[in-house]
């Protein structure tokens, strides 16, 4: 138990399978206590069938939240045992049906002293501990039924990861990044256009010196993502350039860099934010619906790609 002090919650699992192994180990026991040749892994399946009615092996799989290769596997070893037998279903001749034996049957008449004597004692050990377990395991399988551990500490890296990005300002020596980072996105999905070698190859004419920004996010030194904001003919500014690399998704960069040159829009008194992108792009529209840009109509695009035009109003 020293060790799983010191581990922690990290050992869940394990600690979890040392307990039913222990039970397991104990349930075996007490089988033989009771002189019943029976597998502590085969109880669901018995006591489903002890009701009286026969089962498909995919029903009994549903009701006991096995799969389906592992009540077959198990009704293949009571069968041996003869405790089981199958047979062509009634109204469809197609499924085999499963049902306990005569055997079964009388397997099922003397374990019911057991049933008393266990529950009786299951009762009496909860009753001397401080947290009901029972009532905890059911609160665990809603909690990962709702969502799973997996997800769980998938959101917890993410969100970790994300406070160790870094939103800085573009510097020259940012040029190489910015050009890499948006015509990796976008060859992966369309092809360069016109307009993209306007603005990738020559950022600081095309875009700082006409009243725009470019912020870079940076993680462990390296950029990793970046967005543009460029001053438009109206007053306005289009949010445009954003990427991030592939492999530094599933750290909140898009969510961290819209956030930022929102705020760096509302910083040099922009009023209104537009953009354009492609409607293939559904982490990108679900991101910029997020961040509070609706659609709307707008004039035409230079970009073949775009299909969708949004803005954010920011008064």
């Amino acid at each position: 138990m020293d060790f799983y002090d010191e581990i922690g919650k990290m050992a869940l699992g394990s600690r979890l399978r040392r307990l039913s192994d222990l039970l397991t180990e104990e349930a075996s026991q007490i089988y033989s206590l009771y002189a019943i040749d029976m597998q502590p892994k085969w109880f669901p399946v018995f006591y489903v069938l002890s009701r009286g009615e026969e089962r498909t092996i995919t029903e009994i799989a549903q009701e006991i939240g096995h799969t389906h290769p592992s009540v077959s596997q198990i009704v293949r070893e009571m069968a041996k045992k003869g405790y089981v037998k199958e047979k062509k279903g009634k109204k469809d001749g197609r499924k085999n049906y499963i049902t306990l034996s005569a055997a079964g049957e009388a397997i099922g008449i003397k374990i019911q002293d057991q049933y008393k004597d266990v529950g009786a004692a299951v009762d009496t050990a909860m009753k001397t501990t401080q947290y009901d377990l029972w009532k905890g395991i059911a609160e665990w399988e809603f909690l990962l039924e709702q969502k799973s551990l997996l997800r769980r500490v998938q959101e917890e890296k993410k969100q970790r990861e994300s406070t160790e990005v870094q939103i800085i300002d573009y510097q020259p020596k940012h040029a190489a990044a910015f050009r890499k980072l948006n015509e990796e996105w976008i060859t992966t999905y369309f092809k360069m256009e016109a307009a993209d070698y306007k603005a990738l190859d020559h950022p600081k004419e095309y875009i700082l010196q006409k009243g725009g920004y470019i912020l870079m996010a940076v993680y462990n030194d390296e950029p990793v993502g970046t967005c543009a904001l460029i001053k438009m003919e109206d007053g306005g500014y289009e949010l445009a350039k954003m990427a991030v690399s592939p492999e530094a998704r599933g750290k909140n960069i898009g969510w961290l860099l819209g956030n930022a040159i929102i705020e760096k829009a509302r910083s040099i008194g922009a009023h209104r934010l537009y953009l354009e992108s492609n409607t293939i792009l559904k982490p990108a529209i679900n991101l910029y619906h997020k961040l509070g840009f609706k659609k709307i109509t707008g004039p035409p695009s230079p970009y073949e790609r775009a299909n969708i035009q949004m803005e954010l109003i920011l008064d």
